[in-house]
């Protein structure tokens, strides 16, 4: 791995007002994350995880502290450059899927390289060939209220790689999930990242986390309480 790490955060936070108290969703935290790497987050509900996950994809604005990619400051961006990064450098695997409902699948994710100029037919052979390898060639012109959760969670993942990023944080991607089906899904991130791809994942589900991710990342009320290699699959 490179001894610069691809995301690095020092003294990150993000508070905010609830009523009269202020929340600490991410507190002071400070790590890093190598290209490569399968990182899984994991923590009870309310730990900051999300918030955290969304703050490293510029999906939320900082209350202190700094969020580095590639050694540049992403709170020097501009909202164009963010969306920019979001575009192209970044893909993003929501809980609750995020397709848009009167879409096929084959139209969620040609949708993902609308904003990076991919011309029709290139977003065509593209969004085919990954839906093709996540095995829903047979479900491409299928809403996704035809689709099962599996199939849906198949969906949102191809959506979010098929424009080839550099880093896929994935929140939650299993919690509407079966087990069985959440090993899939989990699977398919940990042979993307034997593909080269930097992983995030955040979950609750400890045991996957322990069977594929390379480092777990325990966090408590917005803090990082522990950082720890468990080796995860076979590269």
């Amino acid at each position: 791995m490179s001894s610069d790490p691809l995301i690095r955060t020092i003294n990150l936070c993000r508070y905010y007002r609830r009523g009269q108290s202020e929340v600490r969703a991410v507190d002071t935290v400070s790590l890093a994350v190598n290209r490569n790497e399968f990182v899984s987050v994991v923590g009870s509900s309310g730990s900051g995880k999300s918030t955290l996950l969304n703050l490293l994809a510029g999906l939320d604005t900082p209350s202190g502290g700094e969020i580095e990619i590639d050694g540049t400051p992403l709170g020097s961006r501009s909202r164009r450059e963010l969306s920019t990064y979001r575009a192209r450098r970044v893909g993003i695997v929501f809980q609750s899927f995020n397709l848009i409902a009167h879409y096929t699948a084959l139209q969620n994710v040609e949708a993902a390289l609308l904003f990076n100029h991919t011309p029709p037919r290139e977003r065509h052979r593209l969004a085919s060939a990954i839906l093709d390898r996540l095995g829903l060639a047979d479900r491409m012109t299928h809403r996704p209220a035809d689709l099962s959760g599996g199939e849906q969670q198949r969906v949102a993942l191809a959506r979010a790689i098929v424009k080839h990023p550099e880093i896929l944080f994935a929140d939650e991607p299993t919690g509407n999930l079966d087990e069985d089906n959440s090993r899939q899904i989990v699977e398919l991130l940990a042979d993307l990242n034997r593909s080269g791809l930097t992983v995030v994942m955040v979950t609750h589900n400890l045991d996957l986390a322990r069977t594929y991710a390379q480092r777990i990342i325990r966090m408590h009320y917005g803090r990082v309480v522990d950082d720890a290699l468990v080796g995860g699959p076979a590269q």
